[in-house]
C-alpha cells in the first residue's frame, strides 16, 4: 500500500470518528479512533523495521 492510500485510509477513519463523536455514538467513535491510532502506528513501525 503506498503512502497516498495509507493517508486516505487514516484520514477517512479519523473523520468518521469525529462525525460519530459529534452525533453521540461514543462507542463507535472510540473504536474508530483506536483503529486509526493502531493502523497509523503499524505503518510507521513497518518503515522503521524494513
Amino acid at each position: 500500500m503506498n503512502d497516498l492510500n495509507k493517508d486516505i485510509l487514516i484520514g477517512s477513519l479519523f473523520i468518521a470518528g469525529i462525525l460519530s463523536f459529534i452525533s453521540g455514538l461514543f462507542v463507535i467513535s472510540t473504536v474508530l479512533f483506536a483503529t486509526t491510532a493502531l493502523f497509523s502506528n503499524m505503518t510507521d513501525n513497518a518503515h522503521i523495521n524494513g
